[in-house]
């Protein structure tokens, strides 16, 4: 069949849909079921099927000739597309791989800065480490140094937190670090501490437990500290208690300890805490009339202790705990030693129990 018949085949299909049209008004009444309207269709087609039904075979016969041309000429198409695909793409690849990465650099530096501006996010040590090693800190230029010092200080005024948490870290670790230079102090001053041969040791003197205390009389915080000292003490009973007399704030604290000291070489131990009890709690400076009072108050030789103040030995004492005070990198009044742990200052009673429990469970 040639091209024209091919208005025939348009013409024979108008009709049919002129057909369908028309039934489907008949149709309208909703009284009319489904099946009658199906059955009117099927007998106006196959009268109209007679008159088109050799155009319709023709045509088909050109459809399928034009469809399988087309079929030839699309695979054609097909194979000469994909091979142009694979060129392109052979051509492209390094291009994408270029691409791919200097955007992962990007991503790379946006992450960075994303993590210095939140200040939140954990990062892998081994992961952090190759893109934070490009950011030298010693060698920035103005321009870096500018935009990484306006960056920490956004974030700390954003986070001011952080500062006080740093400080707090920071006093830790001093603390740590201090406690373990004091131990090793300890250590290298071990016979000196405990047996100097001079020093008043009371307390338990067989106690199994030491505490050392380096003391000035006019030290507010001496004397504060005197009292719970006493109680701890007393309340545990095996404590032994080794006095230094370590006068460091002036004429009036020399002289205290200076007669304190007398008392101990002319009268002896028990004088002594007498006399050192009385001095944490005299008032006023330690003239020699207050002096004398105090002396004559607990029964002892008065002049005798005079006498004693000024001599070479009471110097001597005085000198060694100096030296001893500041090998061990002291300055401070009240300073103690509870067994090998250093205590730099006041601490309330409770404080010290806790110290020198935790130094009992030490292996």
């Amino acid at each position: 069949m040639d091209d024209s018949k091919l208005p025939l085949i348009v013409g024979g299909g108008t009709g049919i849909l002129a057909v369908v049209a028309a039934v489907s008004a008949l149709t309208g009444d909703p009284k009319e079921t489904a099946t009658e309207a199906a059955e009117a269709v099927a007998t106006k087609v196959e009268e109209v099927a007679e008159d088109v039904s050799d155009a319709v075979a023709d045509a088909a016969e050109t459809v399928v000739e034009k469809a399988e041309d087309a079929v030839e000429v699309a695979a054609d198409a097909v194979e000469g597309a994909g091979e142009a695909v694979v060129e392109a793409v052979d051509e492209t690849a390094d291009e994408v791989a270029e691409v791919a990465e200097d955007a992962v650099d990007d991503a790379a530096e946006e992450t960075v800065a994303e993590v210095a501006d939140d200040a939140a996010v954990e990062v892998d040590a081994d992961d952090a480490a190759a893109p934070l090693a490009a950011l030298d800190l010693d060698n920035m230029t103005e321009e870096q140094s500018a935009a990484f010092d306006a960056l920490v200080r956004d974030y700390l005024m954003r986070d001011p937190q952080v500062i006080m948490d740093a400080v707090a870290v920071l006093e830790q670790r001093q603390n740590q670090a201090q406690a373990e230079a004091d131990r090793d102090l300890v250590t290298a001053n071990l016979d000196a501490l405990l047996d100097d041969g001079f020093s008043y040791v009371g307390g338990n003197p067989d106690g199994s437990f030491t505490i050392v205390e380096f003391l000035d009389y006019r030290c507010g915080y001496c004397r504060r500290a005197a009292p719970e000292v006493e109680s701890l003490i007393e309340a545990d009973g095996d404590i032994r208690l080794i006095v230094k007399e370590f006068p460091i704030l002036g004429e009036a604290s020399l002289i205290s300890s200076r007669f304190a000291i007398a008392t101990l070489i002319t009268e002896g131990p028990d004088a002594y805490k007498a006399m050192h009890d009385g001095l944490v709690a005299l008032d006023g400076n330690p003239t020699e009339p207050a002096l004398s009072r105090l002396a004559s108050s607990l029964g002892l030789d008065v002049d005798a202790i005079f006498e004693e103040m000024e001599s070479e030995e009471v110097a001597r004492r005085i000198a060694e705990t100096r030296a001893l005070a500041q090998a061990m990198q002291i300055s401070g009044t009240p300073s103690f030693v509870f067994g090998g742990t250093m205590l730099r200052g006041y601490a309330p009673i409770d404080a010290m129990t806790q110290i020198v429990a935790e130094e009992r469970a030490r292996p």
